[in-house]
């Protein structure tokens, strides 16, 4: 079984953001930047109420905190099946299937 730790969800969700913040910069239409936005507040807020943890915490099993991240995860699915249209360059495009693919396997708890 994979290792679903705080540790590794914070991993995941901090390449994911670096990834969104590429694309969205790469954007060419507000509606397209919006999207983005969007998704980046959401895991920021995730992200943020994970660093509120212990650092003892970071082994235990991760369980999504916040409603926007849960929320979140139907857009990043959208975002998955029309990468192609959302993002021009293919290099970003590779990245974010990739590390799309890793946070929605995180555990919906």
């Amino acid at each position: 079984m994979k290792n679903d730790s705080i540790a590794r969800a914070v991993k995941i969700l901090e390449e994911l953001l670096g990834g969104l913040d590429v694309a969205y910069w790469e954007a060419s239409t507000i509606d397209r930047k919006d999207f983005f936005y969007d998704l980046i507040c959401a895991i920021h807020s995730e992200l943020s109420e994970i660093g509120k943890l212990s650092v003892l915490d970071h082994d235990l099993i991760y369980e999504p905190i916040t409603a926007e991240f849960r929320a979140a995860r139907t857009k990043l699915s959208k975002l998955r099946k029309m990468l192609d249209e959302f993002v021009l360059r293919s290099g970003t495009a590779a990245r974010l299937e990739t590390l799309i693919n890793d946070a929605v396997s995180l555990p919906m708890r």
